[in-house]
């Protein structure tokens, strides 16, 4: 009688350690989102309302889930174009992270608005409209999208990468980012690190900027998945909410998260769309565009996603000449 009395005693003080922990926790997340939701100035996407019109991306299905990511520099303005434009691979059973960059001044056809440069398919119609854009010329479906206000990217980083990304500039920049970055071996933090990727009057104009992009957002997520990333995960999100407007559910970003750590994921492959030799720089009705040979750069996307045996990684050393 005296052993079963133990037992219960002991499991009734197991289940409240067990419920203490859970509320501590629970108040713990909740201070932690509102201390990074304080640290958010008014960001675009503040009040969660309904900005876009509704998303219509593929089903999911298990092994491969694909992100519209979409840069936005809108400073509150309607029908503003976007800025970067990526798609963000995850593959489930490999714990693999690729990213496909495409140049804003890819010619393509727009539906409903004809041949224009892709970036302005967001101005035209939102994230569902850039998903069909890129459905219609690639043949590549992608099943939730993330827009992010540029705004707050500096703020963002800081919280994830506190003690700065390490880059190498390779000569001075300055115009066009309000503020100088001088050549050599640095660390760059957040307002610093926003003018490095957005920098683009050099000789390799917009190439060099997608390049920069491409090595700031592995670099970024190779600290996203840190221990200190996840104990500051509450107010990171706090942070972002203000600037993020996204259909990626919890669920969806906890399973990539715990992939991406029991995975041990290093590093990140990445393509550039158009890829070297397949596009022509011409002047058209809508501007200077990247006039691309649209088949050569639909198998390369195909098979940079696709190919998960015995790969080869897309250099940042990629030719930029067509």
């Amino acid at each position: 009688m005296k052993n079963s009395n133990k037992n219960r005693k002991w499991l009734r003080n197991l289940f409240l350690a067990f419920a203490l922990v859970i509320v501590a926790g629970i108040i713990y997340w909740v201070y932690q989102y509102n201390s990074g939701l304080s640290l958010a100035n008014d960001g675009l996407y503040k009040d969660d309302t309904t900005t876009f019109d509704p998303f219509e991306g593929a089903d999911l299905q298990f092994g491969e889930i694909n992100v519209l990511l979409i840069g936005s520099d809108s400073r509150g303005e309607k029908g503003a174009r976007s800025d970067a434009l990526l798609i963000a691979h995850y593959n489930q059973k490999t714990n693999k992270v690729k990213t496909v960059s495409i140049m804003r001044d890819t010619y393509v056809d727009i539906p409903d608005y004809g041949k224009q440069k892709i970036n302005a398919a967001f101005a035209f119609g939102g994230p569902e409209l850039v998903r069909k854009t890129i459905k219609k010329n690639f043949d590549i479906d992608v099943n939730y999208y993330a827009v992010v206000d540029f705004e707050g990217f500096p703020k963002i980083i800081d919280l994830i990468a506190p003690d700065g990304i390490k880059v190498d500039i390779p000569y001075k920049m300055e115009y066009g980012i309000g503020m100088t970055l001088n050549p050599g071996k640095q660390t760059l933090h957040g307002d610093q690190l926003l003018g490095y990727v957005r920098f683009r009057h050099d000789r390799l104009s917009d190439f060099g900027r997608v390049e920069r992009q491409q090595e700031v957002l592995s670099k970024v997520k190779e600290e996203a998945i840190s221990i200190q990333s996840l104990v500051n995960l509450p107010k990171i999100l706090g942070v972002a909410d203000p600037y993020i407007d996204t259909n990626v559910d919890n669920k969806t970003i906890l399973t990539i998260g715990k992939g991406l750590l029991v995975g041990k994921s290093k590093g990140m492959d990445t393509l550039r769309i158009p890829i070297a030799n397949s596009f022509e720089n011409k002047n058209v009705d809508v501007g200077a565009v990247l006039d691309i040979n649209l088949e050569k750069n639909k198998q390369a996307l195909e098979e940079f996603l696709s190919s998960e045996v015995n790969e080869k990684k897309i250099t940042k050393s990629e030719e930029v000449s067509s």
